[in-house]
């Protein structure tokens, strides 16, 4: 095996000579021409453990040496650009990182943070493969979101099993599309795949109708999805041109940069663009596979190509789970965490599913700046410590080198009690002696804002009572405040958890609120809520949000959720509303874990928006992504004998070590 060894900025990439050996650091932030002519003297690149996350174990190996762009075949010929990092010193073959992605492996490369994850591994006796995905960067191919993964990721590990500096046992790496291409990965039962560790990454499970955790409740995840495919979803790169040969390339590829740069976007302007089919292009960004998500229903046969895991798949790797209550996919995660036992095809991969569950948003449970008095959103929840990328070595090292080092002894289920602001562990999920309790809507008819007589309460309503309505109006949507969004800026979509106060001030929300608590209530697990419902409009949508209340009355969300009246009998029907009839409709609410405590209240608002968390509905019946115009809508929420409104909320009781 050749090793050449460069730095490569995120921006600018610097060139390098295919056939030098190294670089030396002092030069790595000098232009193109000065490493095209630098006189190198020291033969590998130095790691240190520092960088962002420098929450790490120190590197046994403090040398590591770097491959880079060789072209892995795939079985239809495309070849797939692959950086190999090594440490300096070890004889004979090692196991194996794989870290598949869509976002550029030269971020692994070191020159803004010395740290990364592959210098991590690599510095503790490991080769660790990092791959652009096909039609992505320096690789060939056309890129379609999951679409290849299963295959390509099949095909990646079977390229690493045969080569003669791997022991042939690999395990994957890497958060949200570098975890969901895990689960893809997973479901071809590859013999060499050994162990994974997929974080955040809930998007690549089908069973939920939430395609990429782009999607909930068959409306569009307006700020999460324009977001991601504005900054991360070009569908085209420049390509090589035929005559270039290898070598060329590997040169080329490190003076120019084969990714669109788009301009930043307004998205204070762009969230409100009708029709939202034409915001990509009206704003000038690149082609994308934006429209392709934002026109297909959540059970169209378009998904059907992307080779989503589903609940029909088999798996035979053991998996740690990592994710946290304010990710948009974290019931997805746990929804997997109990597939991959449950069809597992061996007793190594059913009885070796862990999931860890923190409470900070996407992809950041190890990244968290201030670990000891952790600040989700505007939410202090306490020291949220734990050693991650320690449990992350120990994984591999057991796996993939034969160290018994009781990794798999740990709990089944680590996950941190909001509210109580505690780390607790769980064998099962749901949780054992979990209750799920019904918590009923109730008012005389005026629950609209924080002021209304809105009130939740475990008794039935025993009679009829007047019903609450308000009015959405598509011109003035409730605004967003918080929640589970990722892929934007927090300046134009802030995730993670806020007071309420604002949103419960509006006429169109609707609040339903507990009397307090007169002892701690645990709530972890998956949440439901059911309401009759009933509109002037064709068809418009339900919001629902879980607050928790304060004794001061600052009121923080826990979680939220919508659906689109239409799909209310399923996500493969689509069947409008007759103005003034009442109907049911049933929402995830997701899942979370929080700690109502003593004195408390436990708190539900309903409403028909959330913006620009989720798209608008237009209420004219239509397809809504192709509309420009629309109508006011007069909803109505149900609640007594016969139309018993409520949320299901699973409340655990006694131990669950």
């Amino acid at each position: 095996m050749r090793f050449t060894a460069c730095i490569v900025s995120l921006t600018l990439l610097c060139g390098c000579q295919p056939t030098a050996e190294s670089v030396d650091e002092t030069t790595r932030y000098n232009p193109p021409t000065h490493l095209l002519n630098a006189s190198v003297d020291k033969p590998y690149v130095e790691i240190q453990a520092v960088g962002d996350f420098p929450r790490r174990p120190d590197p046994v190996h403090k040398k590591i040496r770097l491959e880079k762009t060789v072209l892995v075949p795939m079985r239809d010929g495309v070849r797939l650009a692959t950086d190999i990092y090594s440490p300096v010193g070890v004889d004979g073959p090692l196991p194996v990182v794989l870290i598949r992605l869509p976002y550029n492996k030269n971020r692994y490369l070191g020159l803004r943070n010395p740290g990364s994850d592959a210098h991590y591994f690599a510095g503790h006796g490991y080769h660790v493969v990092v791959q652009d995905m096909r039609g992505r960067f320096e690789s060939e191919g056309d890129y379609v979101i999951l679409k290849n993964d299963r295959e390509d990721g099949y095909d990646a590990v079977d390229w690493i099993s045969k080569q003669p500096w791997s022991t042939g046992k690999v395990g994957t790496y890497g958060c949200s599309y570098l975890g969901e291409n895990q689960i893809l990965l997973s479901a071809t039962r590859h013999p060499n795949h050994t162990a994974a560790i997929p974080l955040a990454a809930g998007g690549g499970y089908r069973g939920t109708s939430r395609p990429f955790m782009t999607m909930d409740g068959g409306i569009p995840e307006h700020a999460t999805g324009l977001g991601w495919f504005w900054r991360a979803g070009p569908k085209h790169h420049m390509t090589r041109p035929a005559s270039m040969t290898d070598e060329e390339y590997r040169v080329a590829a490190q003076l120019f940069e084969p990714w669109p740069h788009v301009t930043p976007l307004d998205f204070s302007k762009a969230f409100w663009h009708l029709p939202i089919v034409d915001i990509v292009k009206d704003f000038g960004g690149p082609a994308s596979h934006y429209e392709d998500y934002v026109t297909h229903s959540p059970a169209d046969s378009y998904w059907d190509e992307m080779n989503y895991v589903d609940d029909n798949d088999q798996f035979d790797v053991p998996a740690l789970h990592v994710n946290s209550w304010y990710d948009g996919g974290i019931n997805e995660t746990m929804i997997l965490f109990n597939l991959f036992s449950d069809n597992a095809t061996s007793e190594r991969g059913r009885d070796n599913q862990f999931a860890i569950i923190s409470p900070t948003a996407h992809c950041a449970s190890e990244r968290q700046e201030n670990w000891q008095d952790a600040i989700i959103g505007a939410l202090h929840v306490g020291d949220i410590s734990k050693d991650y990328y320690r449990t992350y070595l120990d994984w591999f090292d057991f796996w993939l080198k034969g160290i018994d080092n009781g990794v798999t002894d740990i709990p089944k289920i680590q996950y941190y009690a909001m509210g109580a602001n505690e780390w607790r562990t769980a064998r099962s999920w749901p949780l054992e002696s979990t209750e799920f309790r019904s918590y009923y809507l109730r008012s005389n008819g005026k629950a609209n804002t924080r002021h209304g007589d809105g009130a939740l309460t475990t008794e039935v309503p025993a009679g009829v009572e007047p019903a609450d309505n308000y009015r959405y109006d598509p011109a003035d949507p409730v605004a967003t405040l918080g929640g589970a969004i990722c892929c934007i800026s927090e300046d134009a979509a802030p995730a993670g958890a806020y007071d309420q106060a604002a949103v419960e001030q509006r006429p169109d929300v609707l609040v339903y609120t507990t009397e307090p608590l007169i002892e701690d209530l645990d709530v972890v697990g998956p949440i439901t809520v059911t309401l009759y419902v009933s509109s002037s409009a064709k068809d418009t949508d339900f919001t629902v949000k879980l607050v928790d209340v304060y004794p001061d009355n600052t009121a923080y969300n826990i979680q939220d959720s919508v659906l689109r009246a239409r799909y209310r009998e399923g996500f493969d029907k689509k069947v409008l509303m007759e103005p003034g009839r009442v109907y049911e409709i049933d929402l995830r609410l997701h899942a979370t874990g929080n700690v109502f405590r003593k004195g408390h209240r436990i708190r539900l608002q309903v409403s028909s928006s959330n913006f620009p968390r989720f798209t608008r509905n237009l209420n004219t019946g239509g397809n809504n992504f192709d509309e420009t115009e629309w109508v006011v809508a007069d909803n109505t929420i149900h609640h007594s004998n016969g139309y018993p409104s409520h949320i299901v909320l699973p409340i655990v009781n006694g131990s669950n070590q």
